[in-house]
């Protein structure tokens, strides 16, 4: 940009401008549809504004069965479930990216052993984790769905975490040992706090990944775990679509990613770009 010149800045300007008007324009019109009434979101021409900006939409559709639609415990369980994958991936998938990065564990095809199981299709296993769980008594439990989740999350959080260990200067680490710190010691007071950004990066990625994930929510749950993703697609009727309950719970849906985003917004584009400019 600092290369341009003024009438480019101008024309770059509005192209952005634009596209972002146009990637926008969806989620502005499901959050105003959330607020309209039946006779509004039917109407021709098409109602933008609404009129009195009622919430009966996020009541009716946040409420308990039979008064709501469940929203309150679709949001409570996708948070569980979300928030729960993330630790358990970071967790394990940190301690692995380390084995791998560090001390070549499996030898030099295992990395790639472990992201191609990343190119396996989910559905192809569903049946057989409906099965196990089944025999472990765990279908509509939070469990089972946190333990899917993970399986899956795992390949993506390692390969992603190998790159940050990767680009670490092995010396620091090396003086860590030197003056008495155990492998231990040099992986959570050393290595850790250094991929930081990296960290929170793959940590977003994993929970947007695990708060999206919709099959195995559909196959492995029935009443007592329903998370958001499940709920909408329930508001679709044979002979009714309820779209201001729709619009109120995708509103609602899409919150924790952009609040996540912004709060983490420094370090997210830190560890998106580390290792990309070499000295």
């Amino acid at each position: 940009m600092r290369r341009m010149s003024y009438p480019q800045k101008i024309a770059a300007g509005i192209v952005l401008i634009v596209a972002l008007v146009l990637f926008l324009f969806p989620v502005v019109w499901m959050f105003l549809t959330s607020f309209k009434s039946e006779s509004e979101y039917f109407s021709y021409p098409p109602v933008f504004i609404p009129r009195d900006f009622s919430p009966r939409n996020y009541i009716n559709a946040m409420a308990l069965p039979p008064d709501g639609r469940g929203g309150i415990q679709g949001l409570r369980d996708s948070l569980i479930i979300g928030l729960s994958t993330t630790a358990f991936s970071m967790v394990i998938g940190s301690l692995a990216a380390y084995s791998l990065s560090r001390f070549k564990t499996g030898g030099e095809n295992f990395s790639f052993w472990i992201l191609s199981t990343r190119m396996f299709p989910p559905v192809a296993a569903a049946l057989p984790l409906f099965l196990i769980f089944k025999q472990l008594k765990l279908l509509d439990t939070h469990w089972a769905l946190i333990i899917a989740n993970t399986v899956f999350n795992l390949p993506f959080v390692i390969w992603m975490l190998k790159g940050f260990f990767d680009d670490l200067s092995p010396e620091m680490e090396e003086a860590a040992l030197i003056d008495g710190c155990t492998h231990w010691g040099v992986f959570a007071r050393v290595a850790l706090p250094l991929i930081t950004p990296g960290l929170v990066a793959t940590s977003l990625f994993s929970f947007i990944f695990a708060w999206n994930e919709f099959m195995f929510a559909l196959l492995l749950t029935r009443r007592s775990v329903r998370t958001l993703t499940v709920i909408v697609p329930s508001l679709v009727g044979g002979h009714e679509i309820l779209w201001g309950e729709i619009a109120a719970i995708g509103t609602i849906a899409i919150i924790p990613g952009i609040v996540l985003s912004i709060l983490f917004q420094r370090f997210l584009v830190r560890g998106l770009t580390m290792g990309a400019v070499k000295g």
